[in-house]
């Protein structure tokens, strides 16, 4: 198999980085864990993997780049994942009560709606466009082989799955979990303040 290892290195390294950086992300998976609702986590997880590789695909055969100029469905799609961001911000919000705290151990969630948000944060985040785009704009010459871009993207969607998985299971400890049942109300309004003004940035941004 024909693969340069110095480009697959870097741009795994440099994909750490990404993926470690607190954010959006980070705040749906950890929510998700220390609420008791581990099966939501899990489905966020992948879906961010997933999202995460179809932009990196994406990036690789040059149409993320060409979706970035596109300003109206850049614009849409960026005003699109703000809302979502904020509906979840909200909803944090107003499910945050004391009584929701006790006894969190049966709540397993869904792992369908939570590869589905996780999927949707990913995709409506312009910052995950740029990221891949600078990033493999810069690191993988179009001559790099065929072998080294899937390594790369395996790399990459391995690393995605390894992170969170790590936060999945910090975040569904015992301790964690006892100090949630403490002060979960203030952790999840937290989570939905930093996820809603995110999505407002977002906004913002193209109005």
């Amino acid at each position: 198999m024909d693969f340069d290892l110095p480009i697959i290195a870097t741009a795994l390294g440099l994909y750490v980085a990404g993926v470690v950086s607190p954010g959006p992300n980070f705040a749906l998976v950890s929510r998700m864990a220390v609420s008791g609702a581990k099966q939501s986590a899990i489905g966020a997880t992948m879906g961010l993997a997933f999202a995460s590789t179809l932009y990196a695909i994406l990036t690789m055969t040059g149409l993320a780049l060409l979706l970035t100029r596109i300003g109206w469905l850049s614009a849409g799609l960026q005003i699109a994942g703000g809302c979502y961001l904020v509906y979840l911000g909200l909803k944090a919000w107003l499910n945050a009560n004391p009584s929701t705290y006790k006894n969190t151990s049966g709540s397993v969630g869904s792992l369908w709606s939570g590869l589905r948000s996780g999927a949707i944060v990913n995709l409506a985040n312009p910052k995950c466009i740029a990221f891949f785009v600078s990033l493999y704009a810069v690191v993988i010459p179009t001559s790099a082989t065929a072998s080294t871009k899937f390594l790369v993207l395996a790399g990459g969607f391995l690393l995605e799955i390894t992170w969170y998985g790590l936060v999945i299971v910090l975040f569904s400890t015992s301790p964690a979990r006892r100090i949630f049942e403490r002060v979960g109300i203030w952790i999840e309004r937290a989570v939905g303040t930093i996820l809603a003004g995110f999505g407002l940035r977002l906004i913002v941004e193209k109005l």
